[in-house]
């Protein structure tokens, strides 16, 4: 036994004999980061001497669990995919270890009816690295699976890959002629690019950027559509513009941001890190940001300030985390579809349900759901389709 405390622990929560002095011994075990591998060993290792009799009710477990999750480890420990206004919470401790207690939980899932065929067998695995290129010819390159190296010439400009990021290098005198190249990631796919000017950008799931492959005149001017967080090169002399789809502009020296303005969202969200920025709107509407404010674009054109924007929700995407604050189902249903490239279908009768809390990136769809039925949503994998029925899960 790799950790005899550990496992006693477990077994006493199984037996319903842990005291409270032991249900805070367990919760920092499953807090500490070397530790939680072992946690989920051994939450599996204690369920396969366990009688059948002992894990059948499920929402038993799930009290003794969400207690224990529930102590009072370190202050401000996040609680995950907590359902709003529900009486039944489903916690985890922390973001690095979101799914410590899905080990045991599944295999309580599993002793129940089995599921249909289908079910068990769509594996749908999560977003990863990835775009297209589209040169200044017209031709695509599929960045996903391209090794270190040269993929493509033009305009004096090298175009290079490396490590999982595409880079410009000037490699001799520019025709004098703008060459353009957009960045495309797809559904299922992020991935970032270093400017000709030393900008980093980082696209999110289904988001583009269109940009020069050199920088001249008065502005370095790029537009973007979906999702993109940008480390922008100081250069006093060459403000930076982002172009907003045909709605606003934002405009920066030097400066950290990040931009949300998905068609599928009503409010064009601009969050400041750091530096400053000027957010336009075509309409005339126009706002200075300092860091850490967020300005809100809104369909009839006007311009609101959010001075006390959630940073650590703005960033959660490009930290490999799902994070919701009194989201609706809706919502998290539209950042899973994005991230494994499936569909949503709603059948009659859903209702409006909101959640709070966090999921890694980097878990497979049935996972992320078995998380989100934990908290009381209907929902099912069919083919590549999410799949939400009206009724607790």
């Amino acid at each position: 036994m790799e950790n005899k405390r550990l496992y006693e622990l477990l077994a006493a929560l199984a037996a319903g004999r842990l005291t409270e002095p032991e249900k805070k011994e367990l919760a920092e075990l499953s807090l500490d980061e070397s530790g939680a591998e072992a946690f989920q060993r051994q939450i599996a290792e204690l369920m396969k001497v366990m009688p059948e009799e002992a894990v059948a009710d499920k929402t038993e477990w799930l009290t003794l669990l969400n207690d224990v999750m529930a102590t009072d480890k370190t202050a401000g420990a996040p609680v995950p995919l907590r359902r709003v206004h529900s009486l039944r919470r489903w916690g985890w401790a922390a973001a690095s270890v979101v799914l410590l207690l899905t080990a045991g939980a599944y295999f309580l899932a599993s002793r129940e009816s089995a599921p249909p065929q289908t079910a068990r067998n769509t594996i749908i695995a999560p977003g990863r690295q990835g775009a297209i290129l589209t040169l200044a010819d017209g031709s695509e390159v599929l960045l996903d699976s391209l090794k270190n190296g040269i993929i493509a010439q033009q305009n004096g400009t090298r175009v290079v890959l490396q490590n999982g990021q595409l880079a410009y290098d000037r490699s001799g005198e520019s025709s004098g002629q703008i060459a353009y190249n957009t960045m495309k990631t797809p559904r299922g796919r992020q991935f970032s690019v270093m400017l000709p000017d030393g900008t980093l950008v980082w696209l999110n799931a289904a988001s583009s950027i269109r940009y020069p492959t050199v920088f001249n005149g008065k502005n370095r001017t790029v537009e973007v559509t979906g999702e993109a967080y940008f480390e922008v090169t100081a250069n006093a002399s060459q403000p930076f513009i982002v172009q907003v789809k045909d709605r606003m502009s934002v405009e920066v020296l030097g400066t950290h941001f990040n931009v949300n303005s998905y068609e599928d969202k009503e409010v064009i969200r601009t969050t400041l890190l750091q530096g400053s920025v000027n957010v336009n709107a075509t309409t005339g509407s126009r706002l200075l940001l300092k860091p850490s404010q967020q300005a809100l674009l809104r369909q009839n054109g006007v311009l609101d300030l959010d001075p006390h924007p959630d940073i650590d929700q703005v960033m959660a995407w490009k930290n490999g985390i799902f994070y919701f604050v009194d989201a609706e189902l809706p919502e998290i249903m539209e950042q899973l579809a994005r991230w494994y490239d499936v569909e949503v279908r709603y059948e009659l009768g859903v209702k409006t349900q909101y959640f709070s809390g966090k999921m890694q990136r980097n878990i497979q769809l049935s996972e992320a759901l078995f998380v989100l039925r934990m908290s009381g949503v209907n929902c099912r994998i069919e083919d590549r389709s999410i799949i939400v029925s009206p009724g607790a899960n």
